[in-house]
């Protein structure tokens, strides 16, 4: 069965090796799909960078995986929902009622999932 590449962004990605978010990073490129990430802090993974603005450059995006907490979620709302990607999985943690009504509202699938098992168990 052939993979269906997926290109993602990764909403809270972290140079620092003890965060979820990072070895999401190291597991979607060893998967081969195309990654990009959105931080705190400027840095650099496997050959991404990591930008701490907003990137209008960015089309084409499936999957948003978020490693942010509900309370810092909110004022990337619309920045999301302009992207307009398939899905947006909501990692352990990042639960919010409010934003998948919203997303689910618009026509983005919402998924409350663990981006690290989903790619371990080939449902990615």
């Amino acid at each position: 069965m052939k993979q269906t590449l997926k290109t993602t962004l990764i909403l809270g990605a972290s140079t620092n090796e003890e965060r979820y978010s990072y070895k999401a990073l190291y597991k979607l490129r060893a998967a081969n799909h195309p990654v990009y990430a959105l931080g705190f802090r400027e840095g650099a993974l496997a050959g991404i960078s990591i930008h701490t603005e907003h990137q209008v450059s960015w089309n084409d995006i499936d999957t948003v995986t978020l490693y942010l907490g509900p309370a810092r979620q909110e004022s990337y709302y619309d920045y999301l929902l302009t992207l307009k990607p398939r899905r947006i999985i909501f990692n352990p943690g990042t639960e919010n009622v409010e934003f998948e009504k919203r997303l689910r509202d618009a026509g983005i699938q919402t998924e409350q999932s663990c981006t690290l098992v989903l790619l371990a168990t080939n449902q990615y």
